[in-house]
């Protein structure tokens, strides 16, 4: 199956650069990519240099896996991801996190820029559960039973144990944590005001164009999973301003300490 290729080829080209012994992944999305340069020895994958792999095009996000140590663990991050609205079938969005998982990867972070429905924007909020209104699913199609089962249970995708923790964690830290529900749509225009309002009826407090066919992937393959999202703009409709990217990646660095404090607190005591 050609999914399988591709994963082949990723999974050497990492190990070639010593991420064999990763039990520890991080997806960064919109603007949050600057992590992965915190690591210690880091090694680069574009992955443009993998046969058959997807890659961004998207601004803020380097398109290329990172790896390197921290906390004296060893870490393979996705700086930037790909995207649904690219014009990339869910099921290759579920590439990175199966190569992570063949590579033995056991716990998952997944990040984002999200439109703050019920927070303001600078909120950093713990992804509780997720709505999947994009229209499709990345397990879609001939099921891979190497990574699970036909139909997986979704009942807990963010693993209640580890938010518990990491909630005790950041208050610990000082650091204010914020906890809701994700909202997928499409994209990549951004929600019309009344779209807005349908998800606040349908219980979202963020909405965004990513992470949940990641996260789909991850439980499907038994990978716990953590996510945060990044509150960088209120949603369509809240306030009487536009919408726009800048305004985006503008917030994603005002909120780049108290992001790095966190991810660090998750990599060194929470994974």
């Amino acid at each position: 199956m050609e999914q399988e290729r591709i994963i082949e080829h990723a999974v050497r080209a990492l190990r070639e650069v010593g991420a064999d012994s990763a039990k520890i992944g991080l997806i960064l999305g919109s603007g949050l990519g600057g992590y992965a340069e915190t690591l210690e020895n880091k090694r680069y994958v574009e992955y443009a240099s993998i046969e058959g792999f997807p890659v961004s095009g998207v601004v803020g996000h380097k398109s290329r896996f990172v790896i390197g140590e921290k906390a004296g663990k060893t870490v393979v991050v996705m700086q930037g991801r790909f995207h649904f609205y690219e014009g990339y079938p869910q099921a290759l969005l579920a590439l990175g996190v199966r190569t992570m998982k063949r590579l033995g990867v056991e716990k998952l972070l997944i990040t984002n820029a999200a439109g703050g429905i019920n927070f303001p924007a600078g909120t950093l909020m713990l992804i509780s559960d997720h709505i999947n209104l994009s229209g499709t699913n990345p397990l879609i199609g001939e099921n891979l039973a190497s990574f699970g089962p036909r139909f997986p249970d979704l009942s807990n995708v963010y693993d209640r144990a580890l938010r518990t923790k990491l909630k005790e964690l950041a208050a610990a830290d000082g650091i204010p944590l914020a906890e809701g529900v994700y909202l997928m749509m499409s994209g990549p225009c951004y929600e019309t005001p009344a779209e807005i309002r349908m998800a606040r009826v349908l219980g979202a407090d963020a909405v965004g164009m990513s992470t949940v066919p990641e996260a789909i992937a991850a439980a499907h393959c038994g990978v716990r999973v953590v996510g945060i999202s990044l509150i960088t703009n209120a949603a369509a409709g809240i306030l009487d301003q536009p919408l726009s990217h800048a305004e985006v990646t503008e917030a994603a660095n005002n909120a780049s300490e108290r992001f790095t404090r966190l991810v660090d607190r998750i990599v060194s005591d929470l994974f």
